[in-house]
């Protein structure tokens, strides 16, 4: 059995070892000279950047693809649990250390309202549930016919999938900041709080069963330990090469061609990439998707851009965690103008990441390494980044260095930011987006884009546009999704 997995990504990754430990003869294709796709890794003049997921949650999911293979993953890679997951910064200074420490969680919360402890208690139980469901349960399950969603829905309506994550949070928690704080997960897979759909509420519990991870030497050094483990078994990878056509003869898949002409014969083709962008640069187009596939693929809704400015300081900021989340003065217009007027405004909120607070050789010797993401909106915006781009990032540095971290900009010594058109371009995510398409309900499970595709024989996906959804949780989920399809 031949199988060509496209893209190098966590999701990408993960089905070739899981095709490998299957039998398959597997080789791996991926266009850029190095490996990871959305996580890949920037090194500038001794400073080691992460260029993409840097949350690391549900361990056990990275730690059983090299145990497949009867290897010890310590001897691959480290992962470290950290101790404040995020420090939380709202709009009037005030600071929330979030961790998995509840009696401290408890404490601050009261600190804001008292009333809302038990909220809390309450809210933390109820995203157990969703997990128990949503997780455990059908993370790796594939939704690949109408009666299998149709089975699950009375379940997903007793859990309130209806509701949004941000409107399931506010039925259980009264202060508006502890409300913005509890409802912000969805943002970490692309969703907008709003409309995202409560099952995403998973995410809070999905934290506290394990925790959250770093890995020492960055996340790419996860990348570089499966690499290692992918040539120690036998799986052919292919970098520098794009796939420019899936080879097919009327709805068989055959193989691949490379953009030199190359082709490789395949009876399996797992595409890592994009599925929007598969159907309609890869396939030659629509002409065999049906009338019903091109509505559901035309619907599509798709998550927001981001904006990522990467830097390196000679002051070390001490004060600034592992993790921070600062929010603008607004949540919810913010979010509308990001999702739906497509619009930037100056009253952003960010997320920065320190892994020197963790890790000293991301970064020379007396320095600090640093990105910040800003959510943004995607393309279909039609923002003109090589005008915006500067601008965006003047506003971010001057904001950080007014919330956290004095005289900034004349400590910057490093840096170089990414706009929604390098997602585009390098990636080739449709519209720029950072994490495929949307997770609201309608796009969820049976209505995202299949493992198994509806139009050919042969064609599956992994990754953020397929079930179960974007993250490193959900993207190692959906190869585990194939497991079962094959």
């Amino acid at each position: 059995m031949n199988s060509v997995v496209i893209g190098s990504g966590f999701g990408g990754i993960a089905a070739a070892l899981r095709l490998k430990a299957k039998g398959h003869n597997v080789t791996l294709i991926e266009k850029h000279k190095d490996l990871g796709g959305r996580a890949r890794v920037f090194k500038k003049n001794g400073f080691i950047y992460d260029g993409g997921p840097t949350v690391i949650t549900a361990p056990y999911l990275i730690n059983e693809l090299f145990e497949l293979f009867q290897k010890n993953p310590n001897d691959y890679i480290k992962l470290t649990p950290l101790k404040v997951w995020y420090q939380f910064i709202f709009e009037d200074k005030s600071k929330f250390n979030y961790s998995g420490d509840e009696n401290e969680m408890k404490r601050q919360i009261e600190r804001i309202n008292k009333d809302d402890a038990q909220g809390y208690e309450k809210l933390v139980n109820f995203t157990k549930k969703i997990f128990d469901k949503g997780f455990t349960e059908l993370a790796d399950v594939p939704f690949d016919k109408p009666s299998v969603m149709m089975k699950q829905l009375p379940s997903l309506l007793k859990l309130k999938s209806y509701k949004s994550v941000y409107s399931l949070v506010s039925s259980y928690i009264k202060n508006e900041k502890l409300r913005r704080m509890l409802s912000m997960h969805p943002l970490l897979v692309g969703g907008n709080p709003f409309t995202t759909t409560s099952i995403y509420g998973l995410i809070l519990y999905l934290e506290k069963k394990w925790g959250i991870h770093y890995s020492i030497g960055g996340t790419g050094n996860i990348i570089s330990g499966f690499e290692k483990l992918m040539n120690e078994e036998g799986i052919e990878v292919i970098k520098g090469s794009e796939v420019t056509q899936i080879m097919s003869n009327q709805n068989e898949i055959t193989g691949v061609q490379l953009d030199n002409a190359k082709k490789i014969d395949a009876n399996k083709v797992i595409c890592n990439a994009d599925p929007p962008g598969v159907y309609e640069k890869m396939l030659n187009g629509q002409s065999n998707n049906s009338f019903m596939f091109k509505w559901k693929k035309n619907r599509m809704e798709y998550s927001m851009g981001l904006f990522v400015y990467y830097f390196g300081t000679k002051k070390i900021y001490d004060n600034v965690e592992h993790h921070t989340i600062k929010f603008g003065n607004k949540y919810k217009e913010h979010l509308d103008d990001i999702f739906n007027n497509k619009k930037l405004n100056n009253d952003i909120s960010y997320y920065l990441h320190r892994p020197t607070a963790t890790d000293k050789s991301m970064a020379p010797d007396g320095h600090d390494c640093f990105y910040v993401l800003v959510p943004v909106p995607n393309n279909q915006s039609k923002i003109d980044w090589s005008l915006e781009g500067e601008k965006m990032k003047n506003l971010v540095v001057e904001k950080m260095e007014k919330d956290l971290m004095p005289n900034l900009k004349e400590n910057i010594v490093e840096d170089f930011y990414l706009t929604p058109d390098y997602f585009e371009k390098d990636l080739n995510t449709k519209y720029g987006s950072g994490f495929s398409i949307q997770p609201k309900f309608s796009q969820s499970a049976y209505f995202r884009f299949h493992n198994k595709s509806e139009i050919y024989n042969g064609l599956y996906f992994v990754g953020a546009g397929t079930h179960p959804g974007a993250g490193v949780p959900g993207v190692l989920s959906s190869a585990k999704v194939l497991d079962k399809i094959l």
